[in-house]
């Protein structure tokens, strides 16, 4: 039996705070929402993602989306939750941005009804004057004053706030009332930090055109292992852009989710349905020696983020990393992987010494004598298979590329000419 907009929403965690007295006015009719990404780089982030797929469930129930990069607000950046002022983005920082984010836009909603709206069209022909007198004027002070981030900004050991940043989440609420006006949207969505900038739009339509309208919000994703935001990794966050986090980084972070999280996750970040989601988590929660939840999460988010073939590559390249067993390298897996490990080019006929310096070269060895070394005491595999210790090896390679490893974990990779 499927659900309803607002019983999906609930299941799969992206309920939490919303203005509707009854979370089922979602199920009633057709409502035109916006979602809007400032252009504060040139990707998002899969904190952005989730957000996206709240999106994407609005659509998949027949609501209008309307998809704001904002152009304009990038221009000043969101002050909420920041310490100390923005360092401001050039224009063209700005315009790279925004083609990069409309891109990925048009990707994760591919085959959907949506519009691309960018706030910059309206707000490059406001007189600062007019602003001021027809909507500054009916925004209390007490509640622009009364926000956390600017308490916290403005308290002893508060790193001040300009003009410009103070008056981010006033150009915000005017997105909401410009588009309430033109296009009839009554719903904004949101992650829960973006609640008080999305509150003042609300306040904007009810003061000025007499006019009732709605948030909806999503909670932000937690790692429950470690309690932090999720998607914070390490080496940074991780993006969509291939470019600053390759497919094949992408692709593991997913497949190393934790146990505890791993069908949460899938419930935000796939598409698969309840029943599909609860038969995985039940065999899950039977073997979890056996990773499914993390390999059906990790293709599942792969192929929507960067497309099945991407997808497929990655579930080889993970097999023939991890899965045990001989195993061949086509020219995809190759490709994928060469950014990711170092690689020696050597001959068809690979004698002890060619091996000897792959080894010193792609860095498995700290030099010649210390591969021989490894060599000699069988710590060195080719496609998992192991090379027994004896120096006349001749290892005839049928294929163009192979995976070398010393021991379980360290890695690189054969260019075979």
């Amino acid at each position: 039996m499927s659900m309803t907009l607002s019983e999906e929403l609930a299941w799969r965690g992206f309920a939490h705070q919303t203005t509707y007295k009854d979370p089922a006015e979602l199920d009633k009719h057709p409502i035109t929402f916006f979602f809007g990404v400032d252009p504060s780089a040139d990707s998002m982030q899969i904190g952005n993602l989730a957000s996206a797929m709240m999106v994407r469930h609005f659509i998949d129930h027949g609501h209008k989306a309307v998809l704001l990069i904002g152009g304009a607000t990038g221009m000043i950046g969101d002050p909420d939750g920041k310490k100390q002022e923005r360092d401001l983005k050039t224009l063209d920082e700005i315009a790279r941005n925004k083609t990069a984010i409309a891109a990925q836009y048009k990707t994760i909603f591919a085959g959907q009804d949506f519009e691309i709206v960018d706030n910059y069209d309206w707000f490059k022909g406001i007189n600062y004057m007019d602003f001021l007198r027809d909507i500054g004027k009916h925004v209390p002070m007490r509640q622009m004053l009364g926000r956390d981030f600017v308490q916290s900004r403005l308290g002893e050991d508060g790193a001040g706030i300009s003009y410009a940043e103070f008056s981010y989440a006033l150009i915000q609420g005017y997105d909401f009332l410009h588009l309430h006006n033109e296009k009839k949207v009554t719903l904004q969505l949101c992650g829960a930090d973006q609640w008080g900038n999305c509150i003042a739009g609300v306040e904007l339509i009810r003061r000025i055109a007499s006019d009732e309208a709605h948030v909806w919000s999503a909670p932000l994703i937690i790692n429950k292992a470690t309690g932090i935001k999720f998607g914070k990794t390490e080496g940074g966050a991780v993006w969509l852009d291939p470019a600053k986090t390759s497919v094949y980084q992408f692709y593991q972070f997913w497949l190393n989710v934790d146990d505890e999280g791993a069908i949460d996750y899938m419930k935000v970040y796939t598409l698969l349905s309840r029943e599909e989601i609860d038969d995985i988590a039940q065999k899950f929660n039977k073997d979890q020696a056996s990773r499914i939840a993390q390999k059906t999460l990790a293709y599942e988010v792969t192929k929507l983020v960067h497309g099945q073939k991407a997808a497929d590559t990655q579930v080889k390249v993970a097999e023939a990393l991890f899965g045990g067993g001989a195993l061949e390298l086509g020219p995809e897996e190759f490709k994928s992987l060469a950014q990711e490990f170092p690689v020696a080019n050597v001959p068809k006929n690979m004698s002890t010494d060619d091996l000897v310096t792959a080894l010193a070269e792609t860095g498995l060895a700290s030099s010649k004598t210390e591969a021989r070394r490894f060599l000699g005491s069988g710590a060195i595999y080719i496609n998992n298979i192991k090379l027994e210790p004896g120096d006349d090896l001749v290892y005839d390679a049928s294929a163009d590329y192979a995976i070398i490893r010393r021991g379980k974990n360290t890695t690189a990779l054969l260019h075979i000419k």
